[in-house]
């Protein structure tokens, strides 16, 4: 008898709360980067309403305007209202600085960080996860041509899965903030046809796959004033969507010293380069660090059974062709640079164009 499994993954907009931090972060960043390529960032947003409050620790020799940066940013977004902000950043632990400032770069913070791949999409990211991500950057095209549309919203993505095989999509939930006037009618006839049937291939949609678009019913008040937001707690769906592990740091507002970002990139760019050149179908990899250490404490792969080789064998592969030391990684991906805000929404990976997304042929 066939095995039916349903996974379910979801993303968001630039104008979700959260999100709305996680931009305020990595715009600090970026202008930190821009400024002084070794800075060490860790600066964080919280908003409520018309309240923001940015806070974190900096070692940086850059000059930063964190309120006007923060502001510019809601501007960008689509939020027409006047925010007040208030600011305590501190300058960066001199017991942390420390632990980093090595010869050799060492990690800013212990922990665990998690890559994968798969071939289920041409960008090695699983199905559910992916399409999220497409409906909610299409939600947000067609809001800025769109009055009736306001910069909120949420998608959802659920698939079904027979003997592991991709077989359809079973459901598909989109809830947008919308003008006063505009009826969940109009919506759903706009989501219908703007969003969601030029982003998802009807190879994988049938008689029986559910739409529910706003299924709350109206949605004005969104944003900070339909609810809080805080950078960081969104981490599900800034890596895979649930279908693997995450290692529990944000990426968000973090210099590539700090591993939970640095690392977690040179893991996906290690998984994503195993299926790219063949060598499994399904990859995820562990890595685990400690501050002050300059390489990993360990490293575990699982193929789930879709490679010719062993585990053992990959991790000779693996470590022939890649070096997780934290310099290196800062320099294979060229991470001291002002990169970070083009990764805040729809994913940090399956995207084109940034470092950790390339190619590289493995040798055997």
């Amino acid at each position: 008898m066939a095995k039916k499994v349903f996974f379910t993954s979801e993303s968001v907009t630039s104008g979700h709360p959260d999100k709305v931090c996680d931009l305020i972060a990595d715009s600090i960043l970026d202008e930190a980067m821009r400024q002084d390529p070794y800075a060490h960032m860790a600066v964080e947003a919280t908003i409520k309403d018309d309240l923001i409050l940015v806070y974190g620790e900096a070692g940086t020799t850059a000059t930063i305007n964190y309120a006007a940066i923060a502001k510019n940013v809601l501007k960008q977004i689509g939020y027409p209202e006047e925010y007040t902000v208030l600011v305590k950043v501190n300058k960066q632990s001199a017991e942390i600085n420390n632990a980093v400032a090595h010869d050799e770069i060492s990690a800013g913070d212990q922990g665990i960080m998690f890559g994968f791949a798969c071939d289920e999409t041409p960008n090695y990211m699983p199905f559910a996860i992916d399409c999220a991500h497409k409906l909610a950057a299409k939600l947000e095209e067609v809001r800025r041509g769109d009055e009736r549309l306001k910069p909120d919203g949420k998608t959802q993505v659920t698939v079904e899965y027979v003997d592991g095989k991709l077989t359809r999509v079973d459901t598909i939930v989109v809830s947008t903030q919308h003008a006063a006037d505009v009826t969940q009618e109009e919506i759903r006839e706009l989501i219908l046809e703007k969003v969601i049937r030029p982003v998802v291939d009807p190879k994988y949609l049938d008689e029986n796959t559910r739409y529910l678009i706003n299924p709350s019913g109206s949605f004005v008040v969104g944003g900070s004033w339909g609810d809080s937001g805080t950078t960081g707690r969104k981490i599900v769906v800034d890596t895979y969507g649930g279908y693997a592990p995450i290692g529990g740091g944000c990426f968000s507002s973090k210099d590539p010293t700090k591993v939970d970002r640095s690392a977690a990139y040179y893991a996906r760019y290690v998984c994503r380069n195993l299926v790219a050149n063949g060598l499994a179908k399904k990859v995820q990899l562990e890595l685990s660090y400690a501050i002050g250490e300059p390489r990993p404490l360990s490293i575990a792969v699982d193929t789930f059974g879709t490679s010719r080789y062993t585990e053992e064998k990959l991790i000779e592969i693996i470590n022939k062709n890649f070096d997780f030391s934290v310099s290196n990684i800062i320099k294979e991906l060229d991470l001291r640079r002002p990169i970070y805000t083009q990764t805040t929404n729809y994913g940090h990976f399956g995207r084109e164009g940034l470092p950790w997304e390339a190619f590289k042929k493995i040798e055997l």
